[in-house]
């Protein structure tokens, strides 16, 4: 670890109001908040300025690209996932009720409950409610975290727990997503031609290494062709529907939610599981709050009630009526719905749908790592920009390739769609449940609706989201312990590394040295100066680094000008030119400046040290040196507390070099070490 981070400054003479920001500390919250600046916030006029940001921000997005290409990139991107559950969530769910012959009362209690399930839930849950709540434009679990924690106005443990089990839910469901819709999709070969059924795991396992792979090039480039592609697949999917709707036109009553309440009492028996099947209708309903900040709520909405809803409904009751007038349809329901002749084509956009929402949560699962890096969750990862200008556009090796290892290995072990179906519902409808939660949380806390209203308005949603989880809890012997084993590890991983961090901030602190000080004692200091400026990167601005008073205390040397550099990450997704950089004289030669990013931005200190300048510090490149201190933890706790010590070192040690995670000039770094005990 290191414990010294450079930030830019604003003009000395008019200092900005401190925004509000993580804690600081490398990117990660420290072990002492400032509660006093906390509560101190205005939370109404805060939330105020960020809708007319956000409507700024979007507003001039919608002006340059045009509104139709953001509709039409939101087709892509946010709804690639919830498009292919139509190839196998009305087969499970079918399936599930144990029927040979499914009749009027199985197959459209089923569409009924699928449908309602879609308007329920993502429509009114996230198209009419969460898409109302962004931090600065972004979405997503971590950035409702911050919202609520803003409106709370200081840190809550509860609230801390939910993010991090949401963050480590969504690990086990970006693992099984592209195992699922792969494989689902190849196994359509076998309609094509029997004897491919043996090379279905082969192509699936091709696909899904290729697709791992070009990861590194980035994504920006087949972007482009995410949008029409998907755009046409909807198109087939409503056109199928309307093709047999009109063989059994009154599938169509499967609109009243009558059915599926008759479904759930007079099947109680399988009522239970068939749910479990029902929620795959939803899975990727998540990416539509996740991605809000990419396309911004307005051609979300539209891509929605324009193409994807309708389409989704249409082949639901299309496959419905196939089902009621050729039950032996119901094996496949979804590839039977095309001739013969067209089989192969719509195999093929089936795996070309399905690469494409796998990329979306590959992609999703690079912004959901870094947004924890940056809120402290996980050690500093080595973060790649894949496109010139687009910071969304990102790779992170280690989170790439230990995902392709999860995927190949839940393919080689269930090896079947039908088989990973049961343990793809836990970690998405915890996710949403979770998200339930804390939308509530934000709701009361901010003043947006008193409590009461805000459980009305919650409790329904909350209670098919209880009861779908409680479905899927019931297969997890047959794989849904898969996600939640997953998410186990990944969340005592972000909670041994939040812990670590706070143990070894607090320790540091005991033993630190306040800058005022020093700055005071240094003015008497009979330390040689040479020229130049020193950086020395701090995550505590009000303490001496100790890269500083180790240089001190060894070398006998100041610099002519020594600047005290803290990166610190803002509670919003992305900092703006005004918070960037800040820059204070301490006294003599020390100034202390304080370079920010928002907690969906990689920080990059070279490229904010433009940001300094204009905030009036002077320096020179060529003669200028920065100095990092690098801590390094020695576990000596006892019991499970020495466990979870040990666990903290070992992530420790997969840290990326501090040079390289903020971007420093390589050849003017200088690091000083120190052994601190936890």
């Amino acid at each position: 670890m290191t414990d010294d981070v450079p930030t830019p400054a604003v003009p000395a003479s008019a200092p900005p109001p401190r925004p509000k920001t993580i804690p600081p500390g490398l990117g990660l919250p420290s072990a002492l908040p400032h509660p006093d600046d906390e509560a101190a916030l205005d939370i109404a006029d805060y939330l105020r300025s960020e809708s007319e940001a956000d409507s700024d921000i979007h507003g001039e997005t919608a002006r340059r690209q045009g509104l139709a290409a953001l509709t039409l990139g939101a087709v892509g991107v946010v709804y690639g996932d919830i498009g292919t559950s139509p190839i196998y969530a009305f087969r499970e769910a079918i399936r599930a009720t144990g029927v040979a012959e499914p009749g009027p009362a199985e197959v459209l209690g089923i569409l009924s409950l699928l449908i309602w399930s879609l308007i329920l839930i993502v429509t009114v849950k996230y198209v009419f409610v969460l898409l109302r709540f962004d931090n600065r434009g972004e979405g997503g679990i971590l950035a409702l975290y911050t919202l609520a924690r803003l409106a709370i106005g200081r840190r809550s443990l509860p609230l801390l727990a939910l993010a991090v089990a949401g963050a480590a839910l969504f690990a086990g469901d970006a693992a099984i997503t592209p195992a699922i819709s792969v494989l689902s999709a190849v196994e359509g070969m076998g309609l094509v031609l029997p004897a491919l059924d043996q090379f279905v795991l082969p192509v699936t396992l091709a696909i899904l290494v290729l697709l791992f792979v070009v990861q590194r090039g980035g994504t920006a480039k087949v972007a482009l062709l995410f949008g029409p592609v998907t755009a046409l697949w909807f198109l087939a999917l409503a056109g199928l529907g309307i093709w047999h709707m009109v063989e059994t036109p009154w599938v169509i009553s499967a609109f009243s939610p009558l059915w599926g309440m008759q479904f759930l009492v007079h099947h109680t028996e399988v009522a239970f599981i068939v749910l479990g099947a029902v929620f795959l209708a939803v899975t990727g309903g998540e990416a539509l709050y996740a991605d809000l900040g990419h396309f911004g709520r307005r051609p979300i909405k539209l891509a929605w009630f324009g193409l994807v809803l309708p389409a989704l409904v249409l082949n639901y009751l299309g496959q419905g009526a196939l089902v009621l007038a050729h039950p032996e349809a119901m094996a496949n329901s979804f590839f039977a719905m095309a001739p013969p002749q067209a089989l192969p084509i719509l195999v093929l956009m089936a795996t070309m749908a399905t690469v494409i929402a796998s990329q979306a949560v590959i992609s999703g699962a690079f912004s959901m790592a870094r947004g924890a890096v940056q809120l402290g969750f996980l050690p500093r990862l080595r973060i790649l920009h894949t496109a010139e200008g687009q910071s969304g556009q990102i790779y992170i090796p280690s989170v790439n390739w230990l995902l392709l290892a999860g995927v190949l290995w839940l393919v080689l072990s269930f090896e079947s769609s039908e088989a990973l179906a049961s343990a793809y519902g836990i970690a998405v409808t915890g996710t949403m449940v979770l998200t339930t939660v804390l939308g509530v949380t934000y709701l009361i806390r901010s003043g947006r609706l008193s409590a009461p209203a805000a459980l009305v308005l919650a409790l329904p949603i909350a209670a098919v989201e209880w009861v779908f989880l409680a479905s899927n809890l019931t297969k997890f012997a047959d794989g849904g312990y898969v996600p939640v084993i997953a998410a186990t590890v990944v969340g005592c991983a972000m909670g041994c590394w939040w812990r670590g961090v706070q143990l070894v901030n607090a320790r540091v602190h005991k033993l630190a040295v306040p800058v005022e000080t020093f700055v005071r004692a240094m003015q008497k200091s009979s330390a040689h100066v040479i020229p130049g400026t020193a950086f020395f990167l701090t995550g505590d601005p009000d303490v001496v680094p100790s890269a500083l008073l180790h240089n001190l205390k060894h070398n006998r040397v100041l610099h002519e000008q020594t600047v005290l550099l803290t990166v610190e990450t803002l509670r919003v997704p992305y900092a703006t030119a005004e918070e960037r950089a800040s820059v204070e004289a301490l006294g003599g030669r020390f100034q202390r400046l304080t370079l920010r990013f928002g907690f969906m931005e990689t920080p990059n200190v070279s490229r904010a040290m433009a940001h300094a300048r204009r905030a009036g510090l002077k320096f020179d490149v060529m003669t200028s040196t920065f100095f990092l201190g690098r801590r390094r933890a020695v576990a000596t706790g006892k019991g499970v507390e020495l466990m979870l010590d040990k666990i903290y070192v070992a992530l420790a040690r997969f840290s990326a070099d501090p040079t390289d995670f903020y971007h420093l000039p390589r050849d003017r770094v200088v690091e000083l070490g120190e052994r601190v005990a936890i």
